[in-house]
């Protein structure tokens, strides 16, 4: 996964007291083992700050480092707060029974999915008995701009992180993404065909705790083949999946 460096206007006005935070956050999103200098370019931090804040990581467990390559990855710590999340989440609680009768009922590919800090993070992903390539894989982050389940988080965020992300698209790109995501909010949910990966159709559908707390996006994929027979199907199953863990979080 490739990560793109932080714009230098959302550098100056992050704290020097989070640059620990922002080299943490750096090798998470990277998918694989990374080099201090990729993490200084990717986050405008000096070298030897970097190198000053992967001491404390590595100490605590949170970032290791290759004895060869000198590369850094999570550390051992890391999948500590992973079992923890993803045994005591309650988002995670109340959405696992209902991912899992959405699998059932409708044979395909059902994830969930959050937006952190500018990006869309799948927290699980249940795959259907019939095969389906897909880009989302859990723990994986994407971009928010691409894709059902990216447009259905970004088209309830606040103005200020949708004005922030289209800010890089050409003007015509920009006006179109507006127009779906007011559609989306229209008819509350977002369908994609071929977006990030050939041959996917998925439907994506916002869970909200209560009237203005978005927690997640529940989204179904299938190959466009099966899906182009069952869209409206699919799409009502998972409004219907999504509203069900909507309920459970506020009855929680």
């Amino acid at each position: 996964m490739s990560v793109h460096p932080i714009h230098q206007a959302a550098l100056s006005a992050i704290p020097s007291s989070e640059r620990l935070l922002q080299v943490l956050v750096c090798i998470a999103r990277a998918g694989q083992s990374i080099a201090a200098r990729d993490i200084a370019a990717q986050t405008g931090i000096p070298l030897s700050t970097v190198y000053r804040q992967l001491t404390p990581l590595k100490k605590w467990g949170l970032v290791q480092e290759h004895g060869q390559s000198g590369l850094y990855e999570p550390g051992p710590l890391a999948m500590q707060l992973a079992w923890g999340f993803d045994h005591h989440s309650y988002l995670m609680a109340e959405a696992r029974s209902e991912i899992e009768q959405l699998v059932q009922r409708s044979g395909e590919s059902v994830g969930l999915l959050v937006h952190v800090n500018g990006q869309v993070i799948c927290l699980d992903m249940q795959e259907s008995q019939q095969a389906l390539r897909c880009s989302f894989t859990k723990g994986s982050a994407n971009s928010l701009l691409r894709g059902a389940s990216a447009k259905a988080l970004l088209a309830y965020l606040p103005q200020a992180v949708q004005d922030d992300q289209m800010r890089s698209l050409p003007e015509k790109e920009r006006e179109v993404l507006q127009a779906q995501l007011l559609l989306i909010r229209q008819q509350h949910y977002a369908i994609t065909e071929n977006e990030i990966d050939e041959g996917v159709w998925g439907a994506s559908v916002p869970v909200f705790s209560s009237k203005d707390k978005l927690e997640a996006s529940l989204s179904l994929m299938a190959p466009v083949s099966r899906a182009q027979q069952r869209q409206a199907d699919y799409i009502q199953m998972t409004m219907a999946a999504a509203a069900r863990i909507g309920q459970k979080l506020r009855d929680h």
